[in-house]
């Protein structure tokens, strides 16, 4: 094996190990959820912030400022609830890995979302697709996906890049399997709900490698709310009514999901929901 090779399997090694530590600290640090405990607590991380502008749309719309409004949006609609919407930035900054991590296990969450808009070579791509946290992607499309968004906290491209590792692996046994069913749950409720617009383009529920997603002790979903690199989506996805319209459908499908988590726990739902 070329030295070159032995340094840069090290390297990835050191950033899998890195990572795996990240994510065990906050797995242990996070306190257990109690028995009946009602819904009321759901974290709404908005993607990227600070330098890290994400995708960039055809006529200059930012992917970060643009779901900085939504979350903001969803947080408001959720006040009335007796919800509380923490959000892990509330302004254009950059927050790292550990610390949207952090944030959503130290709330004590119910519920984590992330929303993000997509973008693609292919101007024509068009549509919504919401995802769960998982090593095996459900296809190339969501392994790439995943693999950019993860760029966001790695210059490497984030631990999807170490999939041949071993240490890669024991990723996999630090999701909790027991969120899994629920945060399934959840992105098939934002899909449905996002889908309510006439004419509007359904990508599916997916399961993707993304870092954002695992560490986070509760169900944890994200949601791309449309292809800002498509002229027409970005069109739409400028103006304030679309704007309106997606919170909305994503604070509907927190309610419908709250509902849901309550009835298992055999606890009354508070509030509007």
């Amino acid at each position: 094996m070329r030295i070159e090779a032995i340094r840069g399997h090290a390297s990835r090694l050191r950033l899998g190990l890195g990572v795996v530590l990240t994510l065990a600290a906050a797995a242990a640090a996070a306190p257990a959820p109690e028995a009946g405990e009602r819904f009321d607590t759901v974290v709404i991380d908005a993607g990227h912030g600070g330098d890290d502008h994400g995708a960039r749309g055809p006529k200059g719309l930012l992917e970060k400022d643009l779901v900085l409004d939504v979350a903001r949006r969803v947080a408001t609609k959720l006040s009335g609830d007796g919800v509380k919407a923490v959000l892990t930035r509330s302004d254009d900054r950059f927050v790292g890995l550990e610390d949207r991590t952090s944030i959503a296990n130290d709330a004590r969450a119910d519920l984590f979302v992330s929303i993000h808009a997509n973008a693609s070579e292919a101007q024509a791509a068009k549509g919504i697709e919401t995802f769960f946290v998982s090593l095996d992607a459900t296809d190339e499309a969501a392994r790439a996906l995943a693999l950019e968004e993860n760029k966001s906290f790695t210059k490497t491209g984030g631990p999807a890049a170490l999939e041949g590792d071993p240490l890669f692996q024991i990723l996999g046994d630090m999701i909790a399997t027991e969120h899994l069913v629920e945060s399934q749950e959840f992105a098939r409720l934002a899909l449905g709900e996002l889908l309510s617009k006439k004419g509007s383009v359904s990508r599916g529920v997916k399961q993707a490698p993304f870092v954002v997603l695992m560490g986070v002790q509760m169900p944890a979903s994200l949601v791309e709310i449309g292809f800002i690199t498509n002229a027409r989506e970005e069109g739409a996805l400028a103006t304030e009514a679309e704007r309106e319209r997606i919170a909305g459908n994503l604070a509907s499908a927190i309610r419908q999901f709250g509902r849901r988590f309550d009835a298992k726990r055999g606890v009354a739902s508070q509030g509007g929901r």
